[in-house]
């Protein structure tokens, strides 16, 4: 007889894959322990993986540590980490989408700062309520602090009055 499994005696994932898994929980784990409190609050945790994350946050031996760390994975195995792989995915969401408005915001910036009153012009129809004549004065201090070789301070003001008309 052949020693070779057929396919309909297949047994469940592998030992591989089973580690590779028990590795993405603790690596999941580790995610969470490093993590500031305000938003480790927004995660919906069981109580004993609760307490074994803030256990971890004060261990400070690195073999400590490590073996805590892995005892997180294990308690992630057992518990149900689709609510928490979810706000996961909902945090990087909600990063990306800031990360893009703030994109938006700086080439808003780059463009008065180097096209002047035509950028200027554009900005004020997507943005009615903008002050023409700021706008005017921080492009101009601008182009004197670049002349000057002057810390970049209009700059800053500029980005900023931009990012308040936005929000």
């Amino acid at each position: 007889m052949n020693d070779i499994k057929k396919e309909s005696e297949f047994d469940g994932p592998s030992k591989s894959q089973l580690k590779r898994e028990s590795h993405a929980l603790q690596e999941l784990g580790k995610e969470l322990v490093k993590m500031p409190e305000g938003k480790l609050q927004q995660f919906d945790l069981p109580e004993p993986l609760k307490l074994a994350i803030y256990e971890a946050r004060k261990l400070k031996n690195r073999e400590a540590k490590r073996r805590h760390l892995q005892y997180i994975g294990k308690l992630m195995r057992v518990s149900d980490t689709s609510g928490i792989q979810r706000t996961f995915s909902e945090m990087d969401q909600k990063s990306l989408i800031y990360k893009q408005r703030l994109k938006r915001l700086e080439q808003w910036q780059v463009k008065i700062i180097n096209q002047g009153t035509s950028a200027i012009n554009a900005f004020l129809e997507t943005y009615p309520k903008a002050d023409r004549q700021k706008l005017r004065n921080l492009q101009r201090q601008i182009n004197r602090e670049t002349e000057l070789k002057r810390p970049p301070t209009a700059k800053r003001k500029l980005f900023d009055y931009i990012k308040t008309l936005h929000e």
